[in-house]
């Protein structure tokens, strides 16, 4: 057995030690190539932005910006050419090296993680016989609505709707057809519904794997996805990733793409006037017709000064011009172009009947790229186009995955970059002639809704060849340039039939990373010491195993996360942290016991050996506890929060590992030559020896206080929690303001401009650094209700950010460090699976405890004990949330703090209760408060150890950690106290009063009668 553990332990060893060479390696040969860069970009500019530009501090922030840029480029492209150098002493390349490190996420390097839902409403419209059923269309909507608020998917919600609708109506008229499915007309509901999943299912995995394609050609180190097929979301991190705006176009892309004739300004000036009248009208409260077209301007032709003319005033309609040649007015093919933060008023325009009527039937409303100024810059304007649809349908001419090839390329007269596309045989054919029929007029290439550009056709095209355009010059503007590969990307992979919707984004900026690393090290390392120094201080000699034991335990999880290509996240920095305070747990149970042998008077090798063997149920049951939390939270965690559910588990399989095995492999290594540890030093000998607390006599204190407790954590659920943007929904933006901040200024400005809302302010990190949380628009999809939030967020921060910085500048890095935006609809699944989380939790922890004790007292009195920490947490973060100077928040963090706190209290809970057990069967007679005091007194001294060591590495963590994990790391203080007090006083003593009847160590087995005597007394 010993030599199996020391092979064992030599290869773990080996292995880790190997794998984090790659980092190492990998991380020497960046520095020595940013050195390279530095030297190299220092020649080219030789004066510092201070030197060249001393008192225009304007000038030097641009300078340095030009320097920064350059820096950048030339450390990329040695990176580049040196990805086939050998970097270790064996011959791995940079490149290989660099696919074995250990990876970063995005919150310690910069990026982006989103989840996509899989929208299943076009399939569903899809796949019906008739899409324009009136009751399908009712019923997919309120389908839509009840998943903003509930959990579930899409087609369990349609046809629940359905019924509610139309009680009597079958679904199988809706879908059946015998030349697309199997489906009969008098199907079952149930057939149709099961029809429906398995088309969902096929529909999402297409989905995933072109996503998976594309992202791929993303070009980031470690990019990751995964698809969760009873949730229909898809997950996608690409840390490292630079432009948040090209991977949301990236993913969000459905390929669909379509080519539309146009309506200009001269065809519609008419239908916009009287359109512009009625609207005016019905602002001002004059009644209006509904069903009428024009005449409904004639019902009142009053010219009021209050809405005057909305139309024209939110949409600058663009002017015709004179052909030189003709004379002839000349029109474009936008009608004309709106601001950003109008974008969502003129949307509510246009839909409205009162305007919708006024226009022609096959007329459609469709927004334009958003515009760049010459360097690529976005601006705060989109073009509006009215394009023209075939009659009775809102399909185009031509539409569908009709692409077989696609290149970024440039024209060669005019050097603007294009994307080329080539069609196939039936395309090309409708394509002939539709340009054929449109000459001299424009025709708009609509991709997802979305024009990206709308030529004149010169002439007739025939041969199934186009193209977009897509900026305006070979080299001059790299953006275009990226964009269109994406494009021709997209288009390549084809259509998505279940296109998938980002629900909910954060967006980390390489600052944020940067300072998650140095407080996350920085704890992990202050931890690490103080556990060190603690271990020898407390258990003299013998803390050298403990420490041997740690530093293993520490190298394997690490080395073993490597391996396994798993990331490394700010919360799994957190789990090291934690993983330092429990990792001398078995330990510190064995390390006791050994004492308790010792004090009987019992010999060295004999105390050692009966310490490790009376150890090991309480070690295991303690451990078992915790990895079953951990393992629910990795269940239902999403994004960090598995890396803390990760590297937990791993640390807890390590720690009983090096704690049992490899500590007693030293153990006995160095008994063997006749020399002992020393368990017992100054200290130690005076804390909590001859221990006789009498708790038991003071329980009926202990029910007071927990109900108390229980009043508390019950008003906590009336007076209300800050929920986090993950909780709640909504957006959310940490902005750098580079000079510190009164947070009740920015806060009364953004109630001006964030109308209807009152957005939260709280500092991050600094008083320069402010976390802005708002629900404005929450309701609003898509990128343009985004690029709108962020816009007017941007004017009402704008007094207060250094003077000339525009809106271009303000989403760059330098200002806007990340951001976090999480639609209603994922927000309920995320409580929902929180609460769900919660509860499994308590009842496996139920079973658990009945199954291994096989007494109900004991399981009942640990859920009670748990369910006061919980309590005693919500309790604190619903009367705190304002009284603090830290944010308290419920969210996916808060969530992980009160399962670990579930696991951690039921260690020192579980370990009370293997000692009440093992008293019981030795002190027979003894009455139940007997045998429970004694069992709490000699496990004091390991309690309140195991408490101090994880409650010394969470407040360092909640000290220095940084804004990331401080939420978590006071819940997990908050935990530790209440857990301790609750095993002592709450889950112990409860078995007295539950266990009057009958003694603690008869179970649940029924009082067997005497056996008979075949003896015959006289």
């Amino acid at each position: 057995m010993r030599a199996l553990v020391s092979i064992f332990a030599a290869l773990l060893i080996v292995i880790s030690v190997y794998q984090l060479s790659f980092t190492y390696f990998v991380n020497s040969h960046e520095s020595a190539m940013e050195a390279k860069a530095k030297t190299q970009v220092a020649r080219l500019y030789p004066q510092s932005a201070a030197q060249k530009y001393p008192g225009n501090k304007e000038v030097q922030a641009s300078y340095q910006d030009t320097l920064d840029q350059a820096f950048n480029a030339r450390r990329k492209k040695l990176l580049d050419s040196s990805k086939d150098t050998k970097i270790t002493p064996w011959g791995t390349t940079y490149q290989k090296a660099k696919e074995s490190e250990l990876l970063l996420g995005l919150d310690l390097q910069g990026g982006i993680s989103v989840t996509m839902d899989v929208a299943l409403d076009g399939l569903i419209k899809g796949l019906a016989n008739n899409s324009h059923d009136a009751q399908m269309l009712q019923a997919l909507n309120l389908a839509t609505q009840k998943k903003q608020t509930r959990s579930g998917n899409l087609i369990d919600l349609f046809a629940e709707s359905y019924k509610e609708i139309n009680p009597s109506g079958k679904l199988a008229p809706l879908f059946s057809n015998s030349g697309r499915n199997k489906l009969t007309f008098d199907a079952s509901d149930a057939s149709v519904i099961s029809y429906l999943h398995d088309q969902a299912t096929a529909a999402m995995k297409q989905t995933y794997l072109i996503l998976e394609n594309r992202i791929n050609q993303f070009g980031v180190a470690s990019p990751n996805i995964n698809l969760d097929d009873a949730k229909g979301i898809i997950t996608v991190e690409l840390a490292g990733a630079t432009d948040p705006e090209r991977v949301r176009k990236y993913l969000q892309s459905s390929a669909n793409l379509q080519f539309w004739e146009v309506y200009n300004l001269g065809e519609v000036a008419q239908s916009i006037q009287s359109a512009d009248k009625a609207l005016q009208n019905y602002l001002n409260g004059v009644k209006v017709d509904t069903t009428a077209k024009t005449d409904s301007a004639k019902k009142d032709t009053s010219t009021t000064a209050v809405n005057a003319n909305p139309l024209l005033h939110a949409i600058q309609f663009i002017q015709p011009q004179q052909d030189p040649k003709t004379g002839q007015p000349h029109y474009s093919a936008e009608l004309g172009v709106v601001r950003l933060r109008d974008t969502g008023l003129v949307n509510s325009y246009l839909s409205n009947p009162i305007v919708k009527n006024n226009f022609p039937q096959d007329l459609k409303f469709l927004w334009g790229k958003q515009m760049t100024d010459e360097d690529g810059k976005p601006l705060d304007v989109f073009d509006l186009y009215a394009i023209r649809t075939v009659p009775g349908t809102e399909k185009a001419k031509i539409e569908g995955s009709i692409i077989e090839n696609a290149n970024q390329d440039f024209n060669p007269t005019t050097g603007e970059v294009v994307v080329e596309m080539s069609m196939n045989k039936q395309a090309s054919k409708a394509w002939a002639d539709m340009t054929t029929k449109n000459v001299g007029k424009p025709i708009a290439i609509v991709l997802d809704n979305i024009v990206y550009s709308a030529p004149n056709v010169s002439e007739p095209i025939t041969g199934g060849n186009s193209q977009i355009t897509m900026g305006r010059g070979r080299g001059s503007n790299q953006q275009s340039i990226t964009e269109a590969q994406d494009l021709a990307n997209i288009l390549k992979s084809g259509k998505l039939d279940a296109p998938a919707r980002i629900v909910s984004e954060t967006v980390v900026g390489p600052t944020l990373g940067k300072a998650a690393v140095h407080g996350g090290m920085m704890a992990f390392g202050i931890s690490f010491l103080v556990i060190f120094m603690l271990m020898l201080v407390y258990y003299n000699t013998g803390g050298w195993v403990a420490n041997c034991a740690l530093i293993l335990n520490l190298l394997f999880t690490i080395g073993v996360l490597s391996a396994l290509h798993a990331t490394l996240t700010a919360p799994g920095i957190a789990g090291l942290v934690l993983t330092v305070g429990m990792a001398v747990d078995t330990n510190v149970i064995i390390f006791e016991r050994i004492k308790e042998e010792l004090t009987r008077g019992k010999s060295y090798p004999v105390a050692v050996k009966d310490g490790y063997r009376r150890s090991l149920a309480p070690v295991l049951d303690a451990h078992v506890t915790t990895l079953l939390t951990a393992l629910i939270l990795f269940y239902f965690g999403l994004g960090p929060v598995l890396g803390f559910a990760t590297t937990q588990i791993l640390g807890i399989l390590l720690s009983l590992f090096c704690g049992i095995l490899v500590s007693r492999l030293i153990t006995d290594f160095y008994t063997n030559k006749n020399r002992h540890f020393n368990y017992f030093s100054a200290i130690s000998r005076r804390i909590f020896t001859h221990k006789a607390f009498k708790f038991i006599e003071y329980r009926r204190v202990a029910y007071g206080i927990s109900v108390v407790v229980l009043i508390l954590g019950v008003s906590s659920f009336f007076h209300g929690f800050k929920e986090g943007v993950e909780f709640s929904g909504g957006r959310s933006y940490i902005v750098n303001f580079h000079k510190p901040i009164n947070q009740e200024d920015v806060r009364a400005a953004l109630k001006k401009t964030l109308t209807g809302t009152e957005p939260e302010i709280k500092t991050y990190g600094s008083q320069e650094q402010l976390d802005i949380t708002t629900d404005y628009k929450v309701k609003e999809l898509g990128p343009i209700a985004d690029s709108t939030v962020l816009a007017t967020t941007f004017q009402g921060l704008k007094p207060f950010l250094p003077d000339g910085v525009t809106y271009s500048e303000f989403i760059t890095t330098k200002y806007l460090q990340g951001n976090v935006k999480v639609e209603p609809s994922i927000s309920e699944e995320l409580k929902s699976g929180a609460v769900k989380a919660t509860i499994f939790a308590l009842v496996v922890i139920f079973l658990y405890i009945f199954i291994r004790f096989r007494d109900w007292r004991y399981s009942l009195g640990t859920i009670i004990a748990l369910l006061h920490d919980v309590f005693v947490t919500l309790a604190v973060f619903s009367f705190l949330k304002d009284a603090v100077p830290f944010t308290l928040e419920i969210d996916q963090h808060f969530i992980a703090a009160v399962l670990t706190v579930i696991g951690y209290s039921m260690n020192d809970t579980v370990i009370v209760f293997d000692r009440i057990r093992e008293d019981s069967k030795l002190m027979k007679g003894a009455s139940n408060g007997e045998i429970i005091n004694k069992a709490v007194n000699d496990t004091l001294s390991r309690t309140i150890m195991t408490s101090l060591t994880v409650f010394l590495t969470i407040l360092i963590l909640f000290l220095v950690g940084g804004e990331v994990t401080r939420g978590f790391a006071f819940a997990m203080l908050i935990g530790v106290i209440t857990g301790t007090y609750s095993s002592i006083f709450v889950a112990a003593p409860f078995l007295v009063d539950f266990a009057k009847r009958r003694p603690l160590g008869q179970a649940q087995e029924a009082v067997k009668p005497a056996a008979k005597s075949n003896k015959v007394t006289a």
